[in-house]
């Protein structure tokens, strides 16, 4: 049967608090460490057939049998689970890169659902979820106890119905209620654009279109600019990408390294462990790079974060990433099912795992909070009280001493300039990545070593 291996983030804790009625010596007090496997399945067949013909209502067979499988894979990790036919489906669909929902990339902390990242361009981010979330309530309905397949399906539904979560932010004093329309998400894998000599690319999921779509917006960038001379170095954009397929992260890493080992995997058996490479060719002829990171970089993010830090090839720079260094393989079962299992840890280059640790960067740089209040003092500020100068005054003298094209050139910089400085109200992290290699553009290949 064919299996795929994602490096994403997924999964479930159980928290089940119960009164008991002890009917009867079901099982033993405590059963003896001698107890044989076949031993066990016998007591899991008492079970079922206890709770079949003597619970208090008549229970669907196949919903128990699901139930307890899932239970067995959720109690290893949080990203091991079962997956329903439905579930399976929705899976291979979403690694082609569409899918319906909310847009939002979620794991599981103490009963709640967490927000890892949500996805650009999509009805969660339009509505303000922001990575870290706790989402505690679902149209009213809490999800405490839920295992997280259970709370994603309860935030599933038909395309254009609203649905209402309760989400817990740190910095806000109370719970706030966010109304969000689902619709049908269209990932496109990669963006990009150039600011002044830069090229940005902005990587939002690793499905199977990541790659093709980095060849093609980068290609696309450089032609625009007039050749990969007139670059300055390239931005990656990792933050707030959950991860996805292990395949395209490794490809992503090798388009910008000539050589050397991207990531390695190490399972149970050590026989099991596997080292992937890079292959000669770099898309951008070893020019400056530096890779963007934040708290909703995740998995597959950290493989590329990671190779290419560890190679010195990009400076990282943000925040700390989330932190999961594990893999999951799919494995289809009969009935059209599927089981998400973890089967492999992995490791950079250096050979440092990031299991919950994430990446440093080697550059911290925080992301600004913009509150309501400073965006309404900005702006009039900045349209009104800007700096005045001598050539703002009234029947000021022109200077006599440049040329047309002397004057032309300083009005384009001073454009670039104020281009820039808008860019850093936008986006800080981004325009601090941009400086960076401005600064590099001006140093000989020497001095960049």
């Amino acid at each position: 049967m064919k299996k795929f291996v994602i490096a994403a983030v997924g999964g479930a804790f159980a928290g089940i608090v119960a009164t008991t009625q002890i009917a009867g010596p079901l099982l033993a007090d405590e059963p003896t460490h001698s107890a044989s496997v076949y031993e066990q399945l016998d007591l899991f067949g008492d079970i079922f057939e206890r709770i079949r013909s003597q619970y208090v209502e008549e229970v669907d067979e196949g919903e128990l049998i699901e139930a307890a499988i899932n239970g067995m894979l959720t109690s290893l990790d949080p990203h091991s689970s079962y997956l329903s036919p439905d579930d399976a489906s929705a899976m291979r669909v979403k690694t082609r890169g569409e899918f319906g929902g909310l847009g939002i990339e979620v794991t599981q902390e103490d009963g709640f659902v967490k927000v890892v990242s949500p996805i650009d361009d999509t009805p969660a981010q339009e509505a303000g979820i922001e990575a870290g979330d706790f989402i505690t309530h679902v149209d009213g309905e809490s999800v405490l106890g839920l295992t997280l397949d259970e709370a994603v399906k309860m935030m599933r539904g038909p395309v254009g119905s609203e649905i209402i979560v309760t989400v817990v932010r740190e910095g806000e004093d109370e719970p706030f209620d966010v109304s969000i329309i689902r619709d049908t998400i269209k990932l496109t894998a990669v963006k990009g654009r150039t600011e002044g000599d830069t090229i940005v690319l902005r990587v939002t999921t690793f499905n199977d279109q990541t790659t093709p779509n980095l060849e093609e917006d980068l290609k696309e960038q450089i032609e625009a600019a007039g050749g990969l001379d007139k670059i300055n170095g390239v931005v990656l954009d990792l933050r707030n990408n959950p991860g996805g397929l292990l395949t395209q992260a490794i490809s992503v890493s090798d388009a910008f390294l000539d050589e050397g080992e991207i990531v390695s995997t190490r399972g149970r058996d050590p026989k099991d462990g596997e080292r992937f490479n890079a292959t000669a060719g770099d898309l951008i002829d070893g020019k400056p790079m530096v890779v963007l990171i934040n708290g909703g970089s995740a998995s597959a993010s950290e493989i590329v974060a990671g190779a290419l830090q560890d190679h010195r090839r990009a400076i990282v720079v943000g925040t700390k990433s989330f932190g999961k260094g594990s893999v999951q393989t799919v494995m289809p079962l009969r009935g059209d099912g599927a089981m998400r299992l973890t089967t492999a840890r992995y490791y950079t280059p250096s050979g440092r795992s990031i299991q919950a640790l994430g990446v440093s960067p080697d550059i911290v740089v925080a992301q600004p909070r913009r509150t309501a209040a400073a965006e309404e003092v900005d702006e009039p500020r900045s349209a009104v009280s800007r700096n005045r100068s001598e050539g703002d005054l009234r029947g000021s003298l022109d200077n006599d001493s440049l040329t047309e094209d002397e004057l032309r050139q300083i009005t384009e910089e001073r454009a670039k300039a104020e281009a820039a400085a808008k860019l850093r109200e936008e986006d800080y992290q981004l325009a601090y990545a941009i400086d960076i290699l401005k600064g590099l553009s001006k140093l000989t290949p020497a001095e960049q070593n």
